[in-house]
């Protein structure tokens, strides 16, 4: 079978990739492509865990599915590339890392250092329909990012960042005594007042590495945020 990623991630995977199921949703993306306009394109489907392998994650951020406007979904979390308006949800997480590790502003929402680090932004959905959010739920992604959530708690030694009630649903996944989960509402306008700010989900992520004998992250963000190749394709 064609190696979708390139890293240790593929045999993690390999097992859903081989089911009859993702047999199903694969079919279902194809017409969905063809018929529709989806988000990310389709060689991006798969960027966190390009950008992050299984072996180096050391913390998680879940989102619920990409970004549906146009330009803004590049297969992180949160994340878009340089040059696109910062979403809102992004500008809250970006308060929040100010007050709680003092970062200083960026202009962009290139999340792709973190990524570099072994910060896994992934959403449990990981593809969407232009301009309807969750429009992909349901269709077989959860089968797959279920499985890597449960093989990185297995595996020990990982923060898991739970923003949302959808984030916050996988929880009974992950084997909490031997991984940190932290939780909260979701950063986004409607939600974030409602115990993000304050959360100091960056800091507290940082001890717990700390206490697994782990590097932290280095949260702040470069100014100018380069690009990569991987994520010009088209």
């Amino acid at each position: 079978m064609k190696q979708l990623i390139p890293n240790d991630w593929q045999a993690i995977l390999a097992p859903v990739f081989a089911s009859p199921e993702y047999a199903q949703l694969h079919q279902f993306l194809r017409q969905e492509y063809q018929n529709q306009t989806i988000y990310p394109d389709m060689y991006h489907i798969f960027q966190a865990f390009d950008w992050t392998p299984f072996a180096q994650t050391k913390v998680v951020i879940l989102g619920q599915d990409p970004y549906h406007e146009p330009g803004q979904a590049h297969g992180l979390s949160f994340s878009v590339r340089p040059g696109t308006q910062i979403p809102p949800s992004l500008q809250n997480i970006y308060k929040e890392l100010a007050s709680d590790v003092g970062a200083q502003p960026v202009t962009h929402g290139y999340l792709k250092a973190w990524a570099d680090q072994g910060v896994l932004l992934l959403n449990s959905v990981l593809t969407v329909r232009a301009h309807q959010a969750y429009s992909h739920r349901g269709r077989g992604w959860e089968m797959l990012t279920d499985r890597a959530i449960a093989a990185l708690s297995q595996r020990g030694g990982v923060v898991f960042i739970l923003w949302g009630a959808a984030a916050r649903a996988k929880r009974e996944l992950i084997d909490e005594t031997k991984n940190t989960v932290l939780t909260s509402a979701h950063p986004s306008p409607l939600s974030a007042y409602r115990g993000f700010f304050g959360s100091k989900p960056f800091s507290r992520a940082n001890q717990a590495l700390v206490q697994y004998g782990e590097t932290p992250i280095a949260w702040q963000l470069p100014q100018d945020p380069g690009t990569d190749r991987a994520d010009k394709k088209s």
